[in-house]
């Protein structure tokens, strides 16, 4: 059994993207685990420092969250094409290196201004996602495209479980600044990973870029092939459902966990498990989806989402939360990698990272939107409200999904349009 295992690893490795594909997991593990420890106290974090506009702690921290996404959702599609001109590994270098130098600074600011700042910047040079999705979706095959996005977002997930905890845990020991150094380090050393591990033969594809030259011409080859702006409109439906429950959750739970002192710990619990969840069932979707379509899993994971959040406005106990949170995972990670596949599928080869570029832009806007969404519903017609909006959501997505996204694979590496799955 030990050398059976062996010899699968061995041969894995010898498949170039396959190998790519596990060299980029133990890095987007890296990186997710950096950039997730720092949220839990980020509020905390600006209230702690000085401010030179005189600003309300509330204002300023609802920009450090704000600014990020705003600048993302700009320069990913900027960051896409030029992947697709240079190469996709420099641009994983990119969000990498240059992260750990922003993330560092940033435990070096003496006002919430700087720390706003940064965070900015950090929307315009990092996408590590992205990136790490152009790379992969443009090497491996198209028939396993599903299993190479369930494996990222596999990582995704693991990283965005353990990052609160132990950033939570340095920021407790050695005070906040010391968790922005804990994430420049992670991506450092992620970089370091990619920069000698992943091996890009990149060719610019002659019959796609011959006759596009500027950004617009890229996006407007990207829009115009049949199926790709449903996907993103599943994608921004599906990011919009997820981070429109952020701002009251806590509340929320408070409500149901009244005993102080347990908290804490049982919000991150119910934050975590809906990460662990989509963790162990990426993987197992992503190759269904493989064998049996992915409009078909994207379909069923989001009407299966809208089941699953309407209960959650009716629960009137802790673990009832828990449970249908951990219920949502599962879906979730039927949706997230779903998406991610059909891009691939749908869009023509060399176009990867305009593809991921722009996907990456309109997660980034559902974010910045999200928060505004969930509080409106919490303000006029209370916290419960939030999930039944979130269910109408995600039933929306299921209901568009299968009237408006093709049966078609796709397309392969000829150009060629595939049979419907």
């Amino acid at each position: 059994m030990y050398f059976r295992i062996l010899a699968r690893i061995k041969a894995a490795l010898a498949t170039p993207w396959k190998r790519n594909l596990y060299i980029l997991f133990f890095a987007q593990v890296m990186t997710a685990v950096g950039f997730s420890s720092i949220f839990p106290f980020l509020p905390l974090y600006v209230k702690s420092l000085n401010s030179s506009t005189g600003l309300s702690v509330e204002f300023l921290s609802g920009m450090v969250f704000s600014s990020q996404g705003i600048a993302m959702m700009i320069a990913s599609p900027i960051w896409g094409s030029l992947a697709d001109r240079f190469g996709r590994k420099m641009m994983v270098e990119r969000a990498m290196f240059g992260g750990a130098i922003i993330l560092s600074l940033m435990g070096l600011v003496r006002t919430s201004e700087e720390l706003i700042l940064l965070r900015a910047l950090q929307g315009l040079i990092t996408g590590t996602v992205a990136a790490a999705n152009a790379l992969v979706a443009a090497s491996a095959p198209k028939q396993q495209t599903g299993y190479a996005m369930g494996l990222l977002q596999v990582a995704m997930s693991s990283g965005i479980a353990v990052g609160p905890v132990i950033g939570g845990a340095f920021a407790e020991l050695y005070g906040y600044r010391s968790s922005f150094f804990l994430t420049g380090a992670l991506l450092f050393l992620a970089g370091i990973l990619v920069l000698f591990g992943v091996k890009e033969n990149f060719k610019r594809e002659e019959n796609v870029t011959k006759k596009k030259t500027g950004f617009r011409s890229s996006w407007g080859d990207i829009l115009s092939s049949s199926g790709v702006i449903p996907a993103y409109g599943m994608r921004f439906i599906s990011q919009l459902g997820r981070a429109s429950i952020i701002p009251i959750a806590p509340l929320f739970i408070a409500t149901l966990v009244p005993a102080e002192n347990q908290l804490n710990l049982f919000t991150g619990l119910v934050i975590g498990v809906s990460a662990f969840t989509s963790t162990v069932s990426a993987v197992y979707l992503g190759r269904l989806g493989d064998r049996i379509g992915h409009r078909k899993i994207l379909i069923a994971s989001m009407a299966a989402a809208a089941l699953i959040y309407l209960p959650q406005s009716m629960v009137t106990a802790g673990w009832q939360l828990l449970v249908l949170q951990a219920l949502a995972g599962v879906t979730l990670g039927g949706i997230i990698p779903s998406i991610s596949a059909l891009l691939a599928r749908f869009s023509r080869p060399g176009l990867e990272g305009a593809v991921y570029g722009l996907d990456n832009s309109i997660d980034a806007g559902a974010r910045s939107l999200a928060p505004l969404l969930g509080s409106g519903l919490a303000v006029w017609l209370g916290m419960r409200a939030t999930f039944t909006g979130t269910a109408v959501l995600y039933l929306i997505g299921a209901i568009l999904a299968a009237w408006h996204l093709p049966r078609f694979q796709g397309y392969n590496i000829n150009q060629q349009e595939l049979p419907a799955d």
